[in-house]
Order: C-alpha cells, then structure tokens, then sequence
C-alpha cells in the first residue's frame, strides 16, 4: 500500500521535474514503515471484532498516554501487541511526573526548586543527576533520531527515577531539561507544566515548550571516572574490581593478576596470555 503511493508520488515529482517547477527528480531518499499493531494476539479488524477506538482510550487515560504507549510498545519497525495494562503504566509514568513537579503540594514540585546552575557550568562538579541528565539527552536525542521512541521513552523513566530518588540534587534547569526531551512524547501536560512554572509572570507572551531549544549535552559529563573490569581465566569470569578511567593496559594488568581470587585460579603461576578489552574485562590465558 505505502509502495503503491510512493510511486504515484515519484511520477508527479518527475513529472513537475519535467516542467522545471522542482529542482529535484528523487522526493524520497529513504523509506521507514512502521510494523503492525496487533490486538490479542492477531492482527487487528473489523471482522474479528478487536479494533482499538482511540477516542475510547483518549476519554479513559487522555491524549498524551494513549500517544506515549503507541511510541512505546515496540521498536517503530516491528510494532507491538497493543495492551491495556501497557497504556495504564503509560499513565502512572505521567502521573508521577505532574504529582512530583507539577502538584502544589508535593515538597519537589519545581517553584520549590533551587534555580542554581553551578553544577550544569561545572563539568567538574559530576553528581549522579548530573551525569544522568547528559546521558539522557544524548540517548534521546540519537532515538529520535533514529525512530527508536520506545528506547528513548525508556530513558526518559529511568531519569525520572533517579530524580525520585536524589531530590535534593535535582535543580530547576534539570527539570526543564527533562520537560523538554519529554515534550515531544507528552506534548499537552509538558506544555502545561512548562506554561505554569518556567514562562516569566510578567511576560504573558504565550511561548511553547515546543519552540525552546532542544536540550544539548556535555561530553565531558557524560565520561564516567571509573569502570567495572571483568576479569576473566581462561575465558570464565572469575572476579570484578572498581577501575578508574583511564588506566593504563600495563597498570590494568597488574591490578587484575595481584587479586587473591584469581591468584587463586593462576595456581600461581604466570599466565601465558593476557587479551585486554578497554574499559571492559582482561582475560588470563594459562
């Protein structure tokens, strides 16, 4: 179907090509369908009675949830299984974000919120929410990018949490951050949050969220100061150790070999063969 209306277009674009009206013969240069919606197990129709009425599920859970879940519930080129119970976690997603920022009576709503940016400006003052917030905006920026909303949505959860669970470090430019990336996904309650707390009182000139400026991130936030080394014998997993970055292969080595578990495995012996994967795992071979 979508094959057959690529063509017609395609002839028309040659055709006004033709008459020199466009510059161009070519109007697409890359084709993405999206996967199909399944209901129940099998593929939604009227003849098997299990088509999903938007407007249904729009008067049930509002227009930012049912959009959400459709985004979420699988990659945009395979599809999904359209659940019930998917669309209501949708919804506690959003719920949590309006209680915890957008209720007057939550102790974490954002006017309570400290407007400091020192830490945002400070590449070397890296708190947790810090390095989430940057890393969030770089996986969501690249998923959109790449229509993989269901992976950016996912990111976007695992932020909120980290602000659930760190609240005296979240600041208000983190929260505008995060309504930002979110926009797209929750266009209507974003758009209320960010109209009520972050448009000036004095300035009742209407500007959406939707016209700010996408979140950029720091890579220099984003470089983690230390890394798990997984460190293998003869190819089986035999400790883990806290490395900082940056640690040279030779150092690497030296810390991995003098470990009393795998001192344990050596026999004490000098292995014969060590393969070092950076910021990953060192394997001894005997």
């Amino acid at each position: 179907h979508s094959v057959l209306h690529l063509l017609y277009s395609r002839f028309l674009a040659m055709v006004f090509h033709d008459l020199k009206l466009l510059h161009f013969e070519e109007p697409f240069t890359k084709f993405r369908a999206h996967g199909l919606l399944i209901k129940d197990g099998g593929k939604m129709s009227k003849s098997k009675g299990n088509v999903v009425n938007p407007d249904e599920y729009i008067r049930a859970y509002g227009a930012d949830a049912l959009r959400m879940y459709l985004m979420f519930l699988g990659p945009f080129e395979q599809g999904g299984d359209f659940r019930d119970t998917g669309i209501k976690g949708i919804t506690r997603f959003l719920e949590r974000v309006w209680n915890l920022y957008g209720s007057t009576g939550s102790p974490y709503n954002i006017l309570s919120l400290s407007k400091d940016k020192s830490q945002i400006q400070n590449p070397k003052f890296k708190t947790e929410i810090e390095r989430a917030i940057h890393k969030t905006i770089k996986k969501v920026t690249e998923d959109i990018e790449g229509l993989q909303y269901n992976t950016a949505i996912s990111a976007l959860m695992i932020l909120l949490n980290s602000f659930e669970e760190n609240p005296s470090e979240v600041k208000r430019n983190h929260v505008s951050s995060f309504l930002r990336l979110l926009a797209p996904f929750a266009p209507h309650l974003t758009e209320e949050l960010w109209q009520t707390h972050f448009v000036p009182k004095k300035n009742r000139q209407f500007r959406s969220i939707h016209q700010e400026a996408w979140p950029v991130y720091d890579p220099r936030m984003i470089v983690e100061e230390t890394f798990e080394l997984v460190i293998q014998v003869d190819g089986k997993v035999r400790d883990k150790v806290l490395v900082p970055a940056g640690t040279s292969e030779t150092r690497i080595r030296e810390i991995a070999e003098n470990r009393e578990v795998v001192q344990k495995y050596l026999g004490g012996a000098v292995p014969k063969k060590a393969i070092y994967i950076p910021n990953r795992l060192i394997n001894f071979v005997r």
